[in-house]
């Protein structure tokens, strides 16, 4: 059996099937990889426990047993109140020590240099750009010519590219069972590369905390199979436009429900769908931190966003 299989079987044991379990719909975990990212990572977790069974398995199984041969049972072994070296023992206690450190940190290296979120996954990748505002993420579809606000659908099978930039204070984005934790900060990018390999739902957030409304900054990820995710694209072909004033209203310190009442929709936690206005909008919403006099009003300004933040965290 390998050492995979023997950390898989310990690992359920000791956290319970239970805790796989998702607590509603969306799944939140690593634990139930949606794609290739969150599978290396998962088996990162098995390596990393089956090379430490190596330490712990030797200290749970010995010190009982050295309890009852030395102490419980009919004592055994001789008396030597002198004794204070053992070449074997020295060996032992430091160099398999030495052995899992150094075993550990060729995989994390390997891990780390093969989860390079700048790293595309495959050819083709889909674009899409990402906006932290408080509380809620703005996610951009330039080739389909579509935004969200409160959810992120890819395709199965297709990479994706997210590019994030925040326009408000830094934030972080995590997607577990699809992809690692990433920063964003005003006026600059960083990139996430990931796919999903099935359909299904899992839950996206800021792990950066922010404000009074830290805590319901979550969006819905959906992977979706390519005849769905069309006819998702679809949706977005009507309804309202993102332009300048969309997005300062989108812009104000407000959660989800709040900002669908400002924008004249029901005031639920659902998703809101807009057709873009023009193309080059993530563009000039990292450019204005670049030239704040001129563009320092231009998309909902630069400073600390306005708005009514009662509510928020309820």
């Amino acid at each position: 059996m390998s050492l995979a299989k023997v950390s898989a079987i310990f690992l359920l044991a000791l956290i319970g099937p239970e805790a796989l379990a998702s607590s509603g719909t969306l799944e939140q975990s690593f634990l139930q990889p949606m794609g290739p990212v969150a599978v290396e990572q998962f088996t990162h977790l098995l390596r990393v426990v089956g090379i430490t069974m190596v330490v712990i398995l030797p200290v749970l199984i010995g010190v009982p047993f050295i309890l009852w041969r030395y102490r419980y049972a009919k004592p055994r072994g001789d008396y030597t109140p002198e004794w204070e070296f053992s070449k074997g023992l020295e060996y032992a206690l430091w160099g398999v020590p030495v052995l899992v450190v150094a075993v550990l940190a060729s995989w994390l290296w390997y891990s780390t240099e093969k989860l390079d979120p700048y790293k595309q996954i495959g050819p083709d990748p889909l674009q899409v750009q990402a906006i932290g505002l408080d509380w809620k993420w703005l996610f951009i579809y330039p080739e389909e010519g579509i935004a969200t606000v409160g959810e992120l659908a890819v395709p199965v099978g297709r990479p994706v590219e997210l590019t994030l930039t925040t326009d408000t204070v830094m934030q972080s984005l995590l997607i577990a069972p699809l992809t690692g934790q990433i920063y964003a900060m005003p006026g600059m990018t960083t990139k996430l590369n990931f796919s999903a390999t099935r359909t299904g739902e899992a839950e996206g957030e800021n792990t950066q905390f922010n404000g009074n409304g830290f805590g319901r900054q979550k969006f819905t990820v959906r992977a979706l199979a390519p005849a769905d995710y069309g006819s998702w694209v679809a949706r977005g072909k009507s309804g309202l436009t993102l332009d300048e004033s969309t997005y300062r209203t989108l812009r104000r310190q407000t959660a989800l429900t709040d900002a669908r009442g400002d924008l004249g929709l029901a005031k639920r936690a659902e998703p809101v769908i807009m057709t873009l206005g023009q193309p080059d909008i993530f563009r000039q919403i990292v450019a204005k931190y670049h030239n704040m006099k001129s563009a320092g009003e231009r998309w909902g300004g630069t400073g600390l966003p306005q708005g009514d933040s009662k509510g928020a965290g309820e």
